[in-house]
């Protein structure tokens, strides 16, 4: 009987460890896909794709060719080889083979070729062979840069003693309220898909104090502009034991010093390829929401024309304003008013029509929304009969405030929304992996 006793080792090359295996004078073994294949007559290159990166390939007369006699773009291979340094070559080496296995050929040609730039291609074309040209460096890297904002979000908050948790996204009743929610038939019930973890966050605050997940959330919006999806993903937290929503925003502001430092340091490619230049968040300036506005009717000399909520041309004005006064990328804008903000916002003590919540704009685009949650019960069920909303709809999630809870709240980060303004993409389309809009569902 055979025994599994864990991940097999692997010792082929990848792409960061290409020098050091230079170095080493030894053969080499290399598996990937043949990005790009240039024919050269007696000799071949191939840019061969690998998890990591790409690798110049060299195959010649001497190369052992197993399982076809030529090699393609798009071929699935093995090869073992040495490694000398040429500087035209991805990495500053190639790889010289001697032996080289094709494991599989495509059944047709790829529809682009993924060694020039697809910036000339519409975004609808490029969805529309999504997993292909996903294979391109620069998208392949737009989503390493995505990963790496994640793990920057969950590494930090583990160290800031966050628990991870995993919230249902069928519910019962929508987060948010109003008419953006999906909805379903859930063996004969009424049923929504979740807009928000606002509940089920909040409910875990009185089992684990500090609560984080980052997961799909659905907003059933019937409009296409560049910064909305009707699937996205929420980086949220919630916190307990606060003293003010101040605590939130600083801890948000340290978390984006982590994930930034953690993007220079590990993903220097990446950010080179894109030519991103990071922001700095050592100090993230605020402003009331208020203010805000007043100083951009002032500034720019424009109307207010709703006093309740931000205009995305306001937002983008704010942006500028505060990066002229004080160099930052980021800024929080805070007490939004009641009317705006949903049920479960703590309103501000000083002034009621005035809640203790934020945005986080970046690059003059909403990035974030959070804020201090009301934390007594008859304090929650005045608000609900307030906005002529029925406590008795909401019992589940009311039981944490009859039972009681600790002075609370969190947040919530678009991540694709964050990563578009990282990059300087205009369209948020272009950082989702498969985009779900008002007409797409697929791929």
């Amino acid at each position: 009987m055979q025994m599994i006793t864990g991940a097999k080792p692997n010792f082929d090359i990848t792409s960061a460890g290409i020098a050091a295996a230079a170095a080493s004078g030894l053969p080499v073994n290399v598996h990937g896909m043949v990005h790009v294949h240039r024919d050269m007559g007696e000799f071949a290159f191939l840019i061969v794709r690998l998890r990591d990166g790409l690798i110049q390939c060299v195959v010649d007369q001497c190369t052992e060719l197993i399982g076809s006699e030529d090699v393609r773009d798009e071929y699935a291979i093995r090869g073992t080889g040495k490694l000398y340094a040429e500087p035209r070559a991805p990495g500053g080496f190639e790889l010289r083979l001697t032996t080289l296995e094709v494991l599989n050929k495509p059944h047709s040609p790829r529809p682009i070729h993924l060694g020039k730039k697809i910036s000339h291609m519409s975004l609808e074309a490029n969805l529309a062979i999504r997993p292909i040209s996903l294979r391109h460096q620069r998208q392949r890297s737009t989503f390493r840069l995505q990963e790496g904002l994640g793990r920057g979000f969950r590494d930090y908050l583990h160290g800031q003693g966050f628990t991870e948790i995993r919230s249902p996204k069928i519910v019962s009743a929508g987060a948010e309220g109003g008419s953006n929610i999906f909805r379903l038939d859930y063996f004969g019930r009424k049923a929504f898909l979740a807009q928000s973890p606002q509940f089920y966050k909040q409910m875990m605050v009185g089992v684990f104090e500090r609560v984080f997940e980052v997961a799909p959330v659905f907003r059933a919006e019937k409009h296409s502009t560049a910064r909305h999806l009707n699937e996205y993903t929420s980086m949220d937290f919630e916190m307990g034991f606060i003293e003010s929503f101040e605590d939130i925003m600083a801890m948000e502001t340290g978390m984006l010093q982590y994930a930034l430092e953690l993007l220079k340091r590990e993903y220097a490619a990446d950010l080179a390829l894109l030519g991103v230049e990071l922001p700095d968040a050592t100090a993230i300036p605020q402003v009331r929401f208020d203010v805000a506005k007043q100083m951009v009717a002032e500034k720019f000399n424009r109307k207010i024309k709703d006093p309740y909520d931000l205009e995305p041309e306001e937002e983008r004005l704010i942006g500028e304003l505060f990066k002229e006064k004080t160099g930052s990328d980021f800024i929080f804008v805070t007490h939004y008013p009641s009317k705006k903000r949903p049920f479960y916002a703590m309103e501000d003590p000083t002034d009621t029509n005035f809640t203790l919540s934020f945005d986080l704009l970046f690059r003059g685009l909403e990035i974030t929304t959070g804020g201090q949650r009301i934390h007594e019960y008859d304090a929650q069920v005045a608000k609900m009969v307030a906005r002529d909303m029925n406590p008795e709809d909401f019992e589940t999630y009311l039981m944490i405030h009859k039972y009681g809870m600790p002075p609370h709240g969190g947040l919530g980060i678009g991540l694709e929304r964050l990563l578009m303004m990282l990059i300087g993409e205009t369209n948020v389309r272009n950082t989702v992996l498969f985009p779900r809009d008002l007409s797409r569902l697929d791929p």
